[in-house]
């Protein structure tokens, strides 16, 4: 989708600010190698970005989707947290992902988590809908589609969020962590 000039931003907002992510402080955007570093410091954590040849739907290259593996094995099937490039067509297009420079972290920090961060629970997610701009940047927001399965998103994380990227990103993990002591690995636990 195009978008006229200044309509959006493309940039990173922090595009000249110091910021930390992970307890690494430095100058520029926080990026998506930034992102998925925070992930795979984890013990267990694999993150895997879809790529031509390695069985993935061409939809998908170039994302990214986080796994629990803490033995090296795991279905693959079900990520605990996404990076998403660009927008899915007829299907996930509300962050307008298309633009220059734009991509989105998507966490699973399951129902007391979402509430805690955005004040309401998943199951209302549907009456709050109509009040987030899911295209604004560095905003704490559910995920446009998977909001009512306790799902949270940053489009591109800037000034305001990125001092709280570890935490949603440890929230998320020591999630699906218990989830898989206890032997569950689909999604449609919350």
């Amino acid at each position: 989708m195009a978008h006229p000039a200044g309509e959006r931003l493309t940039a990173s907002p922090l595009s000249s600010t110091r910021h930390a992510v992970g307890g690494r402080v430095h100058d520029g955007p926080v990026t998506e190698e930034d992102v998925i570093q925070l992930f795979t410091d984890l013990p267990g954590v694999v993150a895997v970005t879809a790529a031509d040849g390695d069985g993935s739907p061409e939809v998908a290259w170039g994302d990214t989707f986080v796994h629990y593996e803490p033995d090296g094995r795991g279905d693959r099937m079900f990520p605990f947290a996404t990076i998403v490039i660009k927008d899915y067509r007829g299907f996930d297009t509300a962050s307008e992902l298309d633009r220059a420079g734009v991509y989105r972290v998507n966490l699973a920090v399951g129902r007391a988590a979402f509430e805690e961060i955005l004040g309401y629970p998943p199951a209302a997610f549907a009456e709050h809908a109509d009040d987030v701009d899911f295209a604004e940047l560095d905003q704490l927001m559910p995920h446009p589609v998977y909001g009512k399965q306790a799902w949270i998103s940053v489009v591109v994380p800037g000034d305001r969020t990125a001092g709280r990227m570890h935490y949603l990103v440890t929230t998320a993990y020591q999630r699906e962590q218990r989830r898989r002591r206890a032997g569950r690995t689909g999604r449609d636990e919350q």
